[in-house]
């Protein structure tokens, strides 16, 4: 059995699989749960989780996106807070390599905890070099 590693950062590909019951929330919900014994550690940039409900609200309304965030606060996450170090550094991973820019702060995240980022998002294929990248199924 694969050892599992310190910590995982979740972008909002993870977040929202999750929080719909699409094909990458079965491993999501089994990192989370593991989290509730103690480890790994699971974080999410505050501009990922930021992400992940401007898109809920979108597609299903201002609602949606507050059931989702109450949801949310009741998972074994640490919220990462954005510093100005945070939006310099997120900015400069977004100048070097073709990802979005909430993106980048997942990186960045993942940088700051030594941890793997979860995410089904093919655009994380351009910074497999800088962080380590575990895929979830694509929807």
């Amino acid at each position: 059995m694969p050892v599992e590693p310190a910590g995982y950062v979740l972008d909002s590909y993870a977040l929202l699989a999750y929080l719909e019951g699409a094909a990458g929330m079965p491993r999501v919900r089994e990192v989370l749960t593991a989290a509730l014994k103690g480890t790994p550690a699971v974080y999410v940039s505050l501009i990922n989780l930021g992400e992940a409900l401007f898109i809920t609200e979108r597609e299903k309304g201002l609602a949606a996106a507050h059931q989702a965030l109450a949801a949310v606060d009741q998972l074994p996450l640490q919220v990462v807070p954005v510093s100005r170090a945070t939006v310099l550094s997120a900015a400069h991973v977004k100048a070097h390599h073709a990802v979005s820019y909430a993106d980048a702060f997942a990186v960045v995240t993942a940088e700051e905890y030594n941890a793997v980022i979860l995410t089904g998002d093919p655009e994380f294929r351009a910074v497999v070099q800088r962080v380590a990248v575990e895929w979830l199924p694509r929807r």
